[in-house]
């Protein structure tokens, strides 16, 4: 019976310490490395995404070039938990969602007004110093786009 309940616990940490792993690996200010992404025609360029703790939730906060040119600026406040969170300053999107997939990947979802537009993962290297954020789906135009964004981190 001990041996269960200590086996039991174990296991419920452990799967609680990879949930806290994920979020820390992504926390920090990530630039986008150009050279190394591939990034549709007039996509969107994110050109810093900051991670960091909001009580006992992540803020994420986009600064780029929207696919006019202009500067954009959304923030997004929520949990790795796979639920839809809204999302402030995007006028292409009004919810998103990101769930722990292990240590190194986040899934995401981005929706806009109930239809998914988006979906992507996010690979932090195993050195923590970069990631990848792979996405495909529909611009507002109704065309496909599929990206792939190199970041580094500050």
């Amino acid at each position: 019976m001990k041996t269960k309940t200590i086996l039991a616990s174990l296991v419920v940490f452990l799967a609680g310490f990879a949930v806290c792993v994920a979020a820390d690996l992504n926390m920090g200010t990530w630039k986008l490395n150009e050279a190394k992404s591939k990034l549709s025609s007039g996509a969107t360029r994110n050109n810093t995404v900051v991670y960091e703790a909001a009580g006992d939730s992540v803020k994420i906060t986009v600064d780029g070039i929207d696919s006019n040119g202009k500067p954009a600026h959304n923030v997004w406040t929520g949990k790795f938990d796979g639920k839809d969170y809204p999302v402030t300053g995007d006028p292409t999107s009004d919810a998103r969602s990101y769930q722990s997939v292990d240590a190194h990947t986040l899934a995401l979802s981005v929706k806009n007004a109930g239809t998914e537009t988006v979906t992507g993962r996010i690979v932090v290297a195993a050195n923590g110093k970069s990631r990848t954020v792979t996405t495909t789906g529909t611009d507002s135009k109704g065309n496909k786009i599929s990206n792939t964004a190199a970041y580094d981190k500050q």
